[in-house]
């Protein structure tokens, strides 16, 4: 298309300099009196589209239409041999040369995650309750449950220090319950696989509260480089990605989703703008009624994170996150659950930079056997995905407007070692 571009305008500057030296003869000249009323507008540069058959190139080791009938035990627990050296990618990740998330050897989930069922946590036993602002350092103890009515917001400077075994829960009446961090304050919740913390409710339901929200300092590629949280409408934004807002490790959160009204979400845990100083490790959303893990933009990274059923989407990025990630799990029974990943730069600006880019591995992705979508691909985002399994959905893997295809095509993004149940669905076409 650029030699046909070219060809076009060497056409239209020929056109033009016969029309300057016809006027030239005239000293007075006139507007021509027939202008052409539809002139024919430049072509658009076109995008290349991305295929099944670039997907399962033999560079990529992709595989589609697998079986995974013997894959899998107790729902996700289960890899196949043969995946990219991610060390070799970014020391960042750990040697796993293999797909998927949970390999038979070393089930890192033992202890702290719940897969089924609902805990008997109440505000009987409560030792204090969570409310209001906290502008000073505070530690919730070993062991303790403590009650959380309302809002509770840690304010600019305040760490909120959170240790092994402690259960928030949230109070069951009108009040919108949430955990908000805002910018230069810190969470140090660290807890422990055989004592993890957890974060829920009373009431036990999908949206019984409002989750978990950090908000930080590094970057969104929204206008004017900030926005506002969903919940709570604390800044977020910024330009220092190596930002610390603390620490979550060993952490549950049950029963999340509170929706304000269908503009306003909560999820599991939302990170707005968090950055990559922010260690984020062993986290597990369960039981939620909006997405598990969301990023608004920011460069956090997260590994070891678990997502069983949330009804939205299990993860969910945007606005330019570029963190990375390893050993993420999405595990899905309900019926209304959506995608496992969903994956944006953004909707309102698929060019927006810095567009979102993270590069991810060692995912099990296993959906509802729904007719929906796995990880969809879309608004502009660019993705480094290895050494994924991708099953129970119609649509494993689906690919979305010009940007994130071409990215595909021109290697900027890369699919490797991936594994689908089915074929990939590409929708970049005309958008």
């Amino acid at each position: 298309m650029r030699m046909s571009n070219l060809k076009f305008m060497t056409m239209a500057a020929i056109a033009a300099m016969t029309v300057f030296t016809a006027c030239s003869d005239d000293d007075d000249p006139t507007p021509n009196p027939n202008p052409n009323p539809n002139p024919e507008p430049e072509p658009e540069p076109s995008t290349e589209i991305y295929s099944s058959a670039l997907f399962t190139a033999e560079a990529n080791h992709n595989t589609i239409n697998f079986d995974f009938s013997g894959t899998f035990t107790n729902g996700f627990f289960g890899t196949i041999d043969g995946g990219a050296d991610m060390p070799a990618v970014d020391n960042f990740f750990e040697a796993a040369a293999y797909q998927g998330a949970v390999s038979a050897d070393n089930d890192w989930t033992a202890g702290w995650i719940r897969t089924e069922g609902n805990g008997d946590e109440s505000i009987d036993n409560a030792v204090e309750t969570l409310e209001g602002e906290l502008t000073e350092n505070k530690t919730l103890a070993a062991n303790q449950t403590y009650a959380l009515s309302g809002e509770y917001i840690v304010a600019e400077g305040a760490t909120l220090t959170i240790e092994e075994g402690v259960k928030i829960v949230a109070i069951d009446d009108e009040v919108t319950d949430f955990i908000l961090v805002r910018q230069g304050a810190k969470i140090e919740a660290v807890g422990t696989a055989e004592n993890p913390i957890v974060m829920t409710s009373e009431r036990k339901e999908l949206g019984a509260w409002g989750g978990l929200h950090i908000c930080g300092r590094a970057h969104t590629n929204t206008e004017g480089g900030s926005g506002m949280s969903e919940i709570g409408n604390a800044p977020y934004g910024g330009s220092d990605d190596a930002d610390n807002s603390g620490t979550l490790r060993y952490v549950r959160i049950e029963n999340s989703g509170y929706a304000l009204d269908p503009e306003h979400e909560a999820n599991g845990i939302s990170f707005y703008g968090v950055g990559n100083g922010t260690t984020v490790e062993y986290v597990q959303a369960y039981n939620g009624s909006d997405d598990g893990f969301e990023f608004f933009g920011g460069s956090v990274d997260i590994k070891h994170a678990v997502v069983i059923n949330c009804t939205d989407d299990s993860f969910d990025w945007t606005e330019g996150w570029n963190g990375r990630a390893q050993f993420l799990v999405a595990y899905q029974t309900l019926s209304e659950c959506d995608c496992l990943m969903e994956c944006d730069n953004n909707g309102n600006d698929f060019a927006a930079t810095p567009v979102a880019h993270p590069t991810i591995a060692n995912v099990t992705l296993v959906g509802n056997n729904g007719d929906g979508q796995g990880v969809r691909l879309r608004a502009g985002t660019q993705v480094e995905l290895y050494n994924a399994l991708i099953s129970g959905k119609d649509m494993c893997l689906t690919t979305e407007t010009a940007e994130t295809e071409q990215a595909l095509v021109d290697g900027t993004s890369v699919l490797n070692y991936i594994t689908l149940a089915g074929d990939i669905t590409c929708e970049g076409a005309g958008e």
